[in-house]
């Protein structure tokens, strides 16, 4: 170990002469961004102070070095829950061995809440704030994947193993650096794996803390994706529609002339794609894609029924409303036409089902979190970015709560595809910047010193 790492490891090399750059990605973040969307931000001194002096605190550099550590032991962790199968809605598995996993780590109280949220939480000294740090349960594959864990070097591979399985690993890692160093924090901590991050999960878990029956949370810290100097503070938001036209179906000969529901979906499409293209032309950045299409029983019958789900996309909620309504037009447009057409029988009929609903939202770069999170990122010798994502901070952000979205280190890629990766690139990085920036959040509380 060279004299620089050393340092690092202790939190005492300062950003200039650090050694420590990594390519940021986050689930469903990099890929939705533009290119423009990244923004860098000055960090105010205040903050960069405040992470300096913390990072000098016994106990910190303590924790530092535990979190190296137990390098071993987070990539046990890491590989034990990839290959806990955690498809959509059905996570109750996993959730419970890392209920399990949170307690044996030591948190004071540990619970599984409605929603299905495994939830560790570790007592603060007043208890008058509440902070999370929480990466998410579930996967986008279906039941009956193969998620073993493939090892070629360094280099995980298995469906999960970066989105967000590492995630899981850090908050794991980052209560148990804790409990070694001894460090008591002011505000309470909760640890938490959430179920329904992805797809259709339509974010139900975090919902779920957030909700009239969860816990009170003053901030929010999720863990998402991989690399160290991402910092998401901008959400998102998304609309999902299924939309389902519906007719009596028959023989393509002898009941010619019902309503035909792939001609009324072809028209639909087509409508809201010219108009949705030229609404996206300008203005705030607004995405939209007809992603699935189904329906039919052969090539000889009028279909019964033919559907599609549609994405829409942007960090501005009216013009996530705008493509919005430009869909239902196209969709009744459609439907009026085709039955203007018919020559016999029943009309056709439309079921519009929202499946998705993820509310658009943010906070300001010169909001305490953020800052922390810069500070914290810089500190450990990278220069911060901030983003625009759609994540499990979109609930806080729409709710006016602060919160942030960070990677969980090293390098990945393949991200919900049956190859995905994760390399660890002096993982144990994100980890200490997680600590650090969860403890700026929290506070130390004053007279704790590491454990002996």
């Amino acid at each position: 170990m060279t004299k620089s790492t050393k340092l690092v490891l202790l939190g005492l090399l300062p950003a200039a002469f650090a050694f420590y750059s990594s390519s940021p990605a986050f689930a469903q973040s990099a890929a939705a961004k533009a290119p423009e969307e990244e923004k860098k931000v000055t960090i105010d001194k205040k903050y960069q102070n405040e992470i300096k002096a913390l990072a000098k605190n016994p106990a910190v550099k303590s924790a530092f070095k535990t979190i190296v550590d137990l390098e071993p032991q987070t990539r046990q962790d890491h590989i034990l829950l990839t290959e806990i199968p955690a498809p959509p809605f059905k996570e109750e598995v996993r959730g419970k061995k890392y209920a399990e996993m949170l307690k044996a780590a030591g948190a004071d109280s540990v619970w599984i809440d409605e929603a299905g949220n495994a939830i560790g939480k570790r007592k603060g000294r007043s208890g008058k704030k509440t902070v999370v740090l929480e990466a998410h349960l579930d996967t986008v594959f279906p039941e009956g994947t193969d998620v073993k864990v493939k090892q070629k070097g360094d280099t995980l591979f298995a469906p999960g193993v970066a989105d967000d399985t590492r995630g899981l690993a850090l908050v794991l890692t980052v209560l148990k650096a804790m409990e070694s160093a001894g460090i008591e924090t002011e505000a309470d901590v909760l640890f938490i794996g959430t179920v329904g991050e992805e797809g259709q999960g339509d974010l139900r878990g975090v919902k779920q803390l957030f909700s009239e029956n969860g816990p009170k949370i003053d901030s929010h810290i999720a863990v998402d994706g991989w690399g160290v100097n991402g910092i998401t503070n901008r959400g998102l938001g998304s609309h999902r529609y299924r939309i389902t036209f519906k007719g009596p179906g028959g023989h393509s000969s002898g009941a010619f002339g019902l309503v035909n529901p792939h001609n009324a979906l072809g028209r639909a499409i087509h409508y809201f794609a010219v108009d949705a293209d030229e609404f996206t032309k300008e203005g705030i950045r607004a995405t939209y894609n007809v992603g699935v299409i189904s329906g039919g029983t052969s090539v000889n019958s009028i279909p019964f029924e033919s559907w599609m789900e549609v994405d829409m996309r942007s960090e501005s909620p009216e013009r996530v409303e705008g493509i919005d309504k430009l869909l239902q037009a196209a969709v009744q447009r459609a439907l009026k036409e085709e039955n203007q057409m018919k020559r016999s029988g029943p009309d056709l009929e439309v079921d519009v089902k929202l499946i998705g609903d993820r509310p658009a939202g943010g906070i300001e770069p010169t909001t305490a979190l953020v800052q922390r999170a810069m500070a914290a990122t810089g500190f450990m010798g990278t220069e911060p970015t901030l983003r625009v994502g759609s994540t499990n901070s979109n609930i806080p952000f729409s709710k006016g709560i602060p919160a942030v979205t960070i990677g969980s280190g090293g390098t990945g890629g393949g991200a919900h595809a049956l190859d995905e990766w994760w390399y660890n690139d002096k993982g144990y990085v994100a980890i200490q910047r997680a600590l650090l920036l969860l403890l700026s959040e929290t506070g130390v509380a004053k007279g704790k010193v590491a454990a002996q």
